[in-house]
Protein backbone atom coordinates (compact mmCIF):
# COMPACT_ATOMS: atom_id res chain seq x y z
CA UNK A 1 0.00 0.00 0.00
CA UNK A 2 0.95 3.38 -0.53
CA UNK A 3 -0.40 7.00 -0.24
CA UNK A 4 0.75 10.07 -2.59
CA UNK A 5 -0.40 13.43 -1.96
CA UNK A 6 0.05 16.81 -3.31
CA UNK A 7 0.64 19.97 -1.67
CA UNK A 8 1.04 23.41 -3.21
CA UNK A 9 3.59 26.58 -3.41
CA UNK A 10 2.76 29.68 -1.87
CA UNK A 11 2.97 33.52 -2.60
CA UNK A 12 2.98 35.94 0.17
CA UNK A 13 1.31 39.09 -0.79
CA UNK A 14 1.69 40.60 2.57
CA UNK A 15 4.48 40.02 4.70
CA UNK A 16 4.50 42.40 7.65
CA UNK A 17 7.72 41.38 9.76
CA UNK A 18 7.71 42.91 13.25
CA UNK A 19 11.37 43.40 15.42
CA UNK A 20 13.10 40.34 16.41
CA UNK A 21 11.87 38.38 19.63
CA UNK A 22 13.62 37.52 22.26
CA UNK A 23 13.53 33.94 20.79
CA UNK A 24 14.96 35.44 17.49
CA UNK A 25 11.94 34.77 16.08
CA UNK A 26 9.90 37.70 14.99
CA UNK A 27 6.28 38.64 15.05
CA UNK A 28 4.59 38.87 11.32
CA UNK A 29 1.61 39.94 9.82
CA UNK A 30 1.82 37.21 6.77
CA UNK A 31 -1.20 37.18 4.32
CA UNK A 32 -0.70 33.84 1.87
CA UNK A 33 -2.46 32.83 -0.93
CA UNK A 34 -1.57 28.88 -2.19
CA UNK A 35 -1.05 28.88 -5.94
CA UNK A 36 -0.90 25.74 -8.38
CA UNK A 37 2.62 24.98 -8.54
CA UNK A 38 2.70 21.30 -6.56
CA UNK A 39 5.17 18.54 -5.13
CA UNK A 40 3.57 15.10 -4.76
CA UNK A 41 4.88 12.95 -1.58
CA UNK A 42 4.01 9.71 -1.35
CA UNK A 43 4.15 7.65 1.47
CA UNK A 44 4.80 3.47 1.45
CA UNK A 45 5.67 1.19 4.45
CA UNK A 46 9.49 0.68 4.76
CA UNK A 47 10.34 -2.12 6.96
CA UNK A 48 13.88 -1.02 7.12
CA UNK A 49 13.26 2.18 8.51
CA UNK A 50 12.80 5.78 7.43
CA UNK A 51 14.12 6.57 3.98
CA UNK A 52 13.87 9.71 1.80
CA UNK A 53 14.22 9.62 -2.20
CA UNK A 54 13.38 12.83 -4.13
CA UNK A 55 13.12 13.65 -8.05
CA UNK A 56 12.53 16.38 -10.03
CA UNK A 57 13.65 19.90 -10.69
CA UNK A 58 16.46 21.24 -7.94
CA UNK A 59 16.26 17.39 -6.57
CA UNK A 60 19.94 17.47 -6.07
CA UNK A 61 19.20 20.52 -3.47
CA UNK A 62 17.08 18.43 -1.31
CA UNK A 63 18.59 16.92 1.74
CA UNK A 64 17.66 13.07 1.92
CA UNK A 65 18.48 12.69 5.67
CA UNK A 66 16.27 13.25 9.10
CA UNK A 67 17.25 17.27 8.48
CA UNK A 68 14.22 17.42 5.72
CA UNK A 69 11.18 18.22 6.95
CA UNK A 70 9.72 15.42 5.73
CA UNK A 71 11.09 13.21 7.34
CA UNK A 72 10.49 15.17 10.72
CA UNK A 73 7.16 15.14 9.93
CA UNK A 74 7.12 11.28 9.88
CA UNK A 75 9.19 11.26 13.27
CA UNK A 76 6.74 13.21 14.99
CA UNK A 77 3.75 11.70 14.03
CA UNK A 78 5.48 8.68 14.70
CA UNK A 79 6.41 9.51 17.82
CA UNK A 80 3.00 10.93 19.09
CA UNK A 81 1.36 7.47 18.50
CA UNK A 82 4.24 5.17 19.62
CA UNK A 83 4.93 4.20 17.01
CA UNK A 84 8.36 3.87 14.58
CA UNK A 85 8.50 6.06 11.36
CA UNK A 86 9.19 3.15 9.67
CA UNK A 87 7.78 4.48 5.95
CA UNK A 88 9.62 5.32 2.46
CA UNK A 89 9.19 9.20 1.53
CA UNK A 90 9.40 9.86 -1.81
CA UNK A 91 9.13 13.51 -3.05
CA UNK A 92 8.34 14.63 -6.63
CA UNK A 93 9.64 18.44 -6.21
CA UNK A 94 7.89 20.77 -8.88
CA UNK A 95 8.12 24.02 -6.26
CA UNK A 96 11.43 25.73 -6.36
CA UNK A 97 13.78 25.11 -3.74
CA UNK A 98 15.09 27.81 -1.50
CA UNK A 99 13.08 29.74 -3.05
CA UNK A 100 10.30 31.64 -0.79
CA UNK A 101 7.17 29.48 -1.85
CA UNK A 102 7.13 26.88 1.13
CA UNK A 103 8.76 23.90 -0.66
CA UNK A 104 10.42 22.56 2.60
CA UNK A 105 7.22 23.50 4.23
CA UNK A 106 5.05 21.61 1.54
CA UNK A 107 6.93 18.64 1.92
CA UNK A 108 6.58 18.38 5.51
CA UNK A 109 2.68 19.02 5.41
CA UNK A 110 1.96 16.61 2.81
CA UNK A 111 4.63 14.14 4.49
CA UNK A 112 2.13 14.47 7.48
CA UNK A 113 -0.84 13.85 5.93
CA UNK A 114 0.35 10.73 4.31
CA UNK A 115 1.75 9.13 7.29
CA UNK A 116 -1.37 9.93 9.02
CA UNK A 117 -3.26 8.16 5.85
CA UNK A 118 -1.18 4.88 5.14
CA UNK A 119 -0.51 4.22 9.32
CA UNK A 120 -4.14 5.02 10.12
CA UNK A 121 -3.30 7.09 13.16
CA UNK A 122 -6.47 9.06 12.41
CA UNK A 123 -4.99 12.52 13.97
CA UNK A 124 -7.45 15.47 14.55
CA UNK A 125 -6.97 18.42 12.65
CA UNK A 126 -5.67 20.35 15.45
CA UNK A 127 -3.46 17.90 16.24
CA UNK A 128 -2.23 17.59 12.66
CA UNK A 129 -1.64 21.55 12.69
CA UNK A 130 -0.01 21.57 16.04
CA UNK A 131 2.78 19.31 14.94
CA UNK A 132 2.84 21.39 11.43
CA UNK A 133 3.41 24.24 13.95
CA UNK A 134 6.02 22.44 15.63
CA UNK A 135 7.62 21.83 12.40
CA UNK A 136 7.82 25.26 10.85
CA UNK A 137 6.23 28.59 10.40
CA UNK A 138 5.06 28.01 7.08
CA UNK A 139 3.96 24.37 7.56
CA UNK A 140 1.25 25.13 8.82
CA UNK A 141 -0.58 27.11 5.66
CA UNK A 142 0.77 24.17 3.69
CA UNK A 143 -1.99 21.96 5.58
CA UNK A 144 -4.72 24.16 5.18
CA UNK A 145 -4.46 25.92 1.53
CA UNK A 146 -6.37 28.42 0.12
CA UNK A 147 -5.70 31.85 1.66
CA UNK A 148 -4.79 32.63 5.45
CA UNK A 149 -3.89 35.44 7.80
CA UNK A 150 -0.63 33.81 9.68
CA UNK A 151 0.14 35.80 12.93
CA UNK A 152 2.42 34.81 15.91
CA UNK A 153 5.38 33.89 13.63
CA UNK A 154 3.30 32.69 11.02
CA UNK A 155 1.79 29.87 12.85
CA UNK A 156 -1.15 30.66 13.98
CA UNK A 157 -4.06 31.13 10.60
CA UNK A 158 -6.84 32.64 10.06
CA UNK A 159 -8.27 31.53 6.50
CA UNK A 160 -9.78 33.99 4.52
CA UNK A 161 -12.68 34.38 1.84
CA UNK A 162 -11.35 35.19 -1.70
CA UNK A 163 -13.67 36.67 -4.02
CA UNK A 164 -12.14 35.30 -6.92
CA UNK A 165 -8.27 33.90 -8.75
CA UNK A 166 -6.14 35.12 -9.49
CA UNK A 167 -3.29 34.46 -12.53
CA UNK A 168 0.69 35.17 -11.63
CA UNK A 169 3.77 34.38 -13.34
CA UNK A 170 6.47 33.30 -11.15
CA UNK A 171 10.32 33.73 -12.04
CA UNK A 172 12.70 31.59 -10.35
CA UNK A 173 16.01 32.77 -9.97
CA UNK A 174 19.58 31.24 -10.77
CA UNK A 175 20.25 30.88 -7.54
CA UNK A 176 18.98 30.60 -3.63
CA UNK A 177 18.25 32.80 -0.97
CA UNK A 178 18.53 31.08 2.77
CA UNK A 179 15.52 32.58 4.80
CA UNK A 180 17.32 32.83 8.16
CA UNK A 181 20.12 34.95 5.81
CA UNK A 182 16.70 37.07 4.79
CA UNK A 183 15.67 37.57 8.26
CA UNK A 184 19.54 38.42 9.48
CA UNK A 185 19.59 41.37 6.73
CA UNK A 186 16.65 42.20 7.64
CA UNK A 187 17.48 43.00 11.61
CA UNK A 188 20.35 44.47 10.02
CA UNK A 189 18.78 47.18 7.69
CA UNK A 190 16.27 47.80 10.65
CA UNK A 191 19.06 48.39 13.13
CA UNK A 192 18.53 51.95 15.18
CA UNK A 193 15.64 52.42 13.76
CA UNK A 194 11.73 51.49 15.18
CA UNK A 195 10.11 48.48 13.97
CA UNK A 196 5.92 48.64 13.67
CA UNK A 197 3.99 46.32 14.60
CA UNK A 198 3.14 43.91 12.09
CA UNK A 199 -0.50 44.29 11.18
CA UNK A 200 -2.59 42.92 8.30
CA UNK A 201 -3.87 45.63 5.70
CA UNK A 202 -7.33 46.48 5.36
CA UNK A 203 -7.45 47.18 1.52
CA UNK A 204 -5.47 44.11 1.18
CA UNK A 205 -8.15 42.29 2.86
CA UNK A 206 -10.93 43.67 0.66
CA UNK A 207 -9.17 43.32 -2.63
CA UNK A 208 -8.78 39.62 -1.39
CA UNK A 209 -12.22 39.19 -0.41
CA UNK A 210 -13.79 41.12 -3.80
CA UNK A 211 -11.54 39.08 -6.26
CA UNK A 212 -10.28 42.64 -7.58
CA UNK A 213 -6.72 42.34 -9.43
CA UNK A 214 -6.44 46.00 -9.24
CA UNK A 215 -6.80 46.49 -5.72
CA UNK A 216 -4.85 43.31 -4.81
CA UNK A 217 -1.71 44.51 -6.50
CA UNK A 218 -2.06 48.37 -5.19
CA UNK A 219 -2.30 46.50 -1.78
CA UNK A 220 0.94 44.23 -1.57
CA UNK A 221 3.50 44.71 0.02
CA UNK A 222 6.86 42.29 1.76
CA UNK A 223 9.06 43.71 4.33
CA UNK A 224 11.66 41.56 3.71
CA UNK A 225 12.17 42.18 -0.28
CA UNK A 226 15.06 45.12 0.60
CA UNK A 227 16.83 42.41 2.39
CA UNK A 228 16.39 39.72 -0.12
CA UNK A 229 17.70 42.38 -2.92
CA UNK A 230 20.25 43.72 -1.06
CA UNK A 231 21.90 39.85 -0.99
CA UNK A 232 21.00 39.33 -4.35
CA UNK A 233 20.66 42.88 -6.52
CA UNK A 234 19.86 41.09 -9.48
CA UNK A 235 16.54 40.32 -8.97
CA UNK A 236 15.41 43.94 -9.01
CA UNK A 237 16.48 43.99 -12.70
CA UNK A 238 13.78 40.84 -13.10
CA UNK A 239 11.05 42.62 -11.23
CA UNK A 240 11.68 45.92 -13.31
CA UNK A 241 11.23 43.48 -16.40
CA UNK A 242 8.00 41.95 -15.12
CA UNK A 243 6.35 44.96 -14.66
CA UNK A 244 7.33 46.65 -17.93
CA UNK A 245 5.73 43.72 -19.53
CA UNK A 246 2.42 44.38 -18.19
CA UNK A 247 2.19 43.04 -14.15
CA UNK A 248 0.03 44.66 -12.25
CA UNK A 249 2.84 44.23 -9.82
CA UNK A 250 5.35 42.76 -8.61
CA UNK A 251 6.95 41.68 -5.71
CA UNK A 252 9.50 38.96 -3.88
CA UNK A 253 7.82 36.36 -2.96
CA UNK A 254 8.26 35.79 0.74
CA UNK A 255 12.11 35.28 1.52
CA UNK A 256 12.71 35.22 -1.86
CA UNK A 257 14.40 34.45 -4.27
CA UNK A 258 11.43 33.73 -6.71
CA UNK A 259 9.76 36.77 -7.85
CA UNK A 260 6.05 36.47 -8.30
CA UNK A 261 4.30 39.06 -10.82
CA UNK A 262 -0.03 39.40 -10.40
CA UNK A 263 -1.50 39.69 -13.65
CA UNK A 264 -4.77 40.20 -15.02
CA UNK A 265 -5.59 36.86 -16.96
CA UNK A 266 -4.06 34.06 -18.60
CA UNK A 267 -3.36 36.19 -21.46
CA UNK A 268 -1.32 38.71 -19.74
CA UNK A 269 0.16 36.09 -17.97
CA UNK A 270 1.85 34.78 -21.19
CA UNK A 271 3.27 37.93 -22.30
CA UNK A 272 5.02 38.44 -18.64
CA UNK A 273 6.16 35.05 -18.54
CA UNK A 274 7.43 34.96 -22.44
CA UNK A 275 9.42 38.50 -21.39
CA UNK A 276 10.47 37.25 -18.22
CA UNK A 277 12.23 34.56 -19.71
CA UNK A 278 15.50 36.45 -20.88
CA UNK A 279 16.23 38.33 -17.81
CA UNK A 280 19.46 37.58 -16.21
CA UNK A 281 18.90 36.53 -13.17
CA UNK A 282 16.21 34.61 -14.32
CA UNK A 283 16.42 30.34 -14.34
CA UNK A 284 12.94 29.37 -15.85
CA UNK A 285 9.47 30.84 -15.36
CA UNK A 286 6.38 29.47 -14.30
CA UNK A 287 2.16 30.47 -14.32
CA UNK A 288 0.24 29.03 -11.70
CA UNK A 289 -2.86 30.50 -10.39
CA UNK A 290 -4.62 31.02 -6.59
CA UNK A 291 -5.66 30.43 -4.35
CA UNK A 292 -6.08 26.51 -4.12
CA UNK A 293 -6.74 23.68 -1.54
CA UNK A 294 -3.67 22.80 0.62
CA UNK A 295 -2.87 18.95 1.14
CA UNK A 296 -5.24 16.69 -1.08
CA UNK A 297 -4.54 12.86 -1.28
CA UNK A 298 -4.58 11.69 -4.88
Amino acid sequence: MSVTVRVPAKVNVQLAVGAARPDGFHDLANVFLAVGLYDEVTATPSPGGLRITCDGPDAAQVPLDRTNLAARAAIALAERYGRTPDVHLHIAKDIPVAGGMAGGSADGAGALLACDTLWGTGASREELLDICAELGSDVPFSLVGGAALGTGRGEKLTELEVGGTFHWVFAMATRGLSTPAVFREFDRLAEGTPVPEPIASEPLLAALAKGDPDALAAAVSNDLQPAALSLFPELADTLDAGRAAGALTALVSGSGPTTAFLVRDAAGAQKVAEALASAPACRTVRTAVGPVPGVTAL
